[in-house]
């Protein structure tokens, strides 16, 4: 791990953890993540929370007097408790003498590489004033295709954009199970192997009282994240002092190993929703080349035989080849009008450099 920087960390916080049966806010459970937060401060870590628990807070608080349509429930409830709860937060982060910030962002936020580029830097300045992010989904605006499918993937997302060197997933369970966790005689996986597992019979799609999440979607999740070269780990929120275990190197929990390590840019395509604005197709030549395990190379224009739709330099643009099978996604290095003008020159300059590709 490099000793440039200081280590990131994000924490994942699941509503399930920090609302009891009745959906009102644990407080013993806030103050216990406040305090590990705290200590990880003063070991030199940088962290990042990511919370849910607004709906839930707004439940304890609201109860609607006559049947309302669903999705206006949930923006009532997320707007009315999430004042509640980044006020329970600012009061117990006050207490170890933390000053912590409020950041709502929506699936909107990641279409956009400026928007990327801007939430990035905004969470990098809090950081390096010392400030803890809590981030949360904005329900009240995010509705239907605009939302999550749950903070375990904005989780996800964020630790991709920070290049955090753990995220840890704090849920009710104690880790992911070898088998139906029901039944004696299955226990948690300490290292996760799909091979072992039949996530299918695990995970019943049943969601949680106040959450959107489970274990499928923390799977899903956290092999995504791990593949991107950052280590994940699931782990029970109520358990004492969890997270400071689990960089301890204790024996709790779940956790997904780093499998390589990726460039920051393609870890923004990997979860990235924006649309390419066009897309070149390519000989089977430089398709051989470009998806070729020995070493990486940059698509050049001797490569290209069309250039498809308008888009300038910097845009996202999609990689095809003749048969329109799509190849991977990439940065253009210019726009489609150079592109046109080379196309299949050689000795030109490359239109996508292999730093700025992301391929399937």
């Amino acid at each position: 791990m490099s000793t440039s920087r200081k280590k990131v960390i994000a924490v994942k916080v699941g509503s399930n953890v920090i609302t009891n049966r009745d959906g009102f806010p644990d407080l013993d459970v806030i103050n216990n993540i406040s305090k590990q937060i705290k200590m990880l401060r003063d070991e030199g870590y940088q962290v990042l929370l990511i919370s849910s628990g607004a709906v839930a807070a707004g439940k304890s608080l609201y109860q609607f007097q006559k049947k309302a349509d669903a999705v206006i429930q949930r923006q009532v409830l997320a707007s009315i408790g999430q004042v509640k709860l980044i006020s329970l937060y600012k009061e117990v982060f006050e207490r170890q003498g933390i000053l912590c910030s409020q950041v709502l962002v929506t699936k909107e936020d990641f279409k956009s590489r400026n928007h990327y580029l801007n939430m990035q830097n905004c969470l990098t300045a809090l950081l390096s004033n010392h400030i803890v992010p809590i981030i949360n989904e904005n329900d009240v605006v995010s509705v239907t295709e605009l939302m999550f499918t749950d903070n375990d993937e904005l989780a996800g997302l964020v630790s991709a954009m920070m290049n955090t060197d753990i995220l840890v997933i704090l849920t009710n369970v104690d880790g992911i199970y070898d088998g139906d966790p029901s039944v004696p005689g299955t226990t948690v996986m300490n290292t996760y192997d799909s091979k072992k597992i039949n996530l299918t019979m695990i995970a019943s799609g049943k969601k949680s009282g106040f959450g959107r999440g489970g274990i499928l979607t923390k799977c899903q999740t956290s092999e995504k994240i791990a593949s991107m070269g950052i280590p994940v780990h699931i782990a029970n929120g109520r358990t004492e002092n969890a997270i400071i275990r689990i960089l301890r190197g204790d024996d709790i929990g779940t956790r997904f190993p780093a499998k390589k390590v990726a460039s920051n840019f393609k870890k923004y395509m990997a979860h990235a929703y924006e649309e390419p604005k066009g897309k070149v197709v390519i000989n089977d030549g430089a398709k051989d080349v470009l998806l070729s395990p020995v070493k990486a190379h940059s698509l050049l224009p001797v490569g290209v035989t069309r250039v498809v739709g308008t888009f300038k330099k910097g845009d996202i643009i999609r990689i095809v080849d003749e048969k329109d099978r799509e190849v991977g996604l990439g940065l253009a290095r210019y726009g489609h009008k150079k592109a046109r003008e080379v196309l299949g020159a050689k000795n030109q300059p490359a239109l996508i450099h292999y730093d700025h590709l992301y391929l399937h």
